[in-house]
């Protein structure tokens, strides 16, 4: 079980909604996790089912439906979520997709789509990367031409979580081609619009679970009142929220870091060999204190960026920072416990091989760790 008491961060109220989600995950997750490897995506009625127990976007305000909390309750989510080894395409209902339909859409939009996604009757996703565009979204090339009160949209989208359950995709597309960066906007496209088309869902390493898929757009109209916020606004509205997706990414990579220690830390415990316990070696006990301790630093990190986001000062720079660095740290701490686990650890029976693989990936989205390098160095 994942021990956060002692984090300042969290009240009575964020304990009982913590133990209110263990308990969800234990009766609703956990039991089907093989179910929903096997179809490749998260089923329908789990979103619902965590729609209805309050569990799908804790920020929304009040005003739609929502209990209008902060994101610590997003950070409990996903520590949770993720430590119960769960794929991260539900988090990204709550942390990404649901704030820009919050904060830029016109109030059609919100009254629209925010109630459903809160109850998970809708689902969203977003659309950046394409085949040849990937953390560098100025070299996006997806079009969206003005024809009188409609855009027509263009282009192909791919590695795109929650695409096959999508019901909304938040589409990144240039409006003004020749304005570069200037000219994106971000428009909302329902899936069932006439030229839009799922492809393949994509056969990954790890996060089995996940829908990632590519999207097709063949001339997709749509109302002119579907972009989300001002037409060639996209850019500076991906630039401004890309601080609270970096720090969603670093708590799901501290939280199965965490996980991967324990594991570690159980089978060695168990383990016998050459007549005493595996983690009596020195060898273990050494892997184990690296890791340990910086998972204490990791946690305290966390602790801090999670408080400067929810005052409005986390920086892009410091987001930036914090998840090359847990993504890096968890990493290196699965890769280890799993090497603890000896030839255990490569058998897919043993958790450590889920948490694993499902790691690798999250040194990728979000931006690349080489991205977060040298954003970070821009700044020196």
């Amino acid at each position: 079980m994942l021990d956060r008491d002692g984090s300042r961060l969290f009240g009575e109220e964020h304990r009982a909604f913590r133990d209110m989600v263990r308990k969800f995950v234990a009766r609703e997750f956990s039991p089907r996790m093989t179910e929903f490897d096997e179809a490749g995506v998260v089923k329908r009625d789990f979103w619902l089912k965590a729609g209805e127990a309050g569990l799908l976007c804790p920020t929304m305000p009040e005003e739609f439906g929502g209990m209008g909390l902060d994101f610590t309750f997003n950070a409990i989510l996903n520590e949770e979520f993720t430590y119960a080894m769960m794929s991260d395409s539900v988090t990204l209902q709550s942390d990404i997709t649901m704030p820009y339909v919050m904060r830029y859409a016109s109030d059609e939009l919100k009254q629209r789509w925010l109630p459903r996604m809160l109850s998970g009757e809708a689902i969203g996703a977003i659309a950046m990367t394409e085949p040849g565009a990937g953390s560098d979204l100025q070299a996006v090339r997806t079009s969206a031409r003005r024809d009188g009160d409609e855009f027509i949209i263009n282009g192909s989208k791919t590695y795109i979580t929650n695409g096959q359950n999508a019901d909304i995709i938040l589409t990144v597309c240039k409006t003004e081609p020749e304005l570069g960066a200037k000219g994106t906007s971000l428009i909302l496209v329902e899936a069932d619009r006439p030229g839009f088309e799922r492809g393949r869902n994509l056969d990954k390493i790890g996060q089995w679970m996940s829908d990632t898929s590519e999207l097709f757009f063949n001339d997709v109209r749509v109302p002119a009142g579907n972009v989300i916020g001002e037409v060639n606004r996209g850019f500076i509205y991906l630039v401004s929220d890309l601080p609270q997706e970096r720090l969603s990414i670093s708590i799901t990579a501290q939280a199965a870091a965490q996980r991967a220690f324990d594991e570690a830390v159980a089978f060695t415990r168990d383990r016998t060999a050459f007549g005493k316990k595996v983690i009596d070696f020195q060898n273990t006990r050494f892997t184990l204190a690296d890791i340990k301790s910086k998972l204490q630093v990791g946690w305290a990190h966390l602790d801090w960026a999670i408080d400067r986001h929810v005052r409005g000062e986390l920086t892009a720079n410091e987001a930036a920072a914090s998840k090359y660095w847990h993504t890096e740290m968890q990493w290196e701490a699965c890769d280890a416990a799993l090497q603890l686990h000896g030839g255990a650890g490569y058998m897919n029976e043993y958790p450590i091989a889920r948490i694993w693989r499902d790691a690798r990936v999250r040194r990728i989205y979000g931006g690349t760790s080489e991205i977060m390098r040298d954003l970070v160095g821009r700044s020196l």
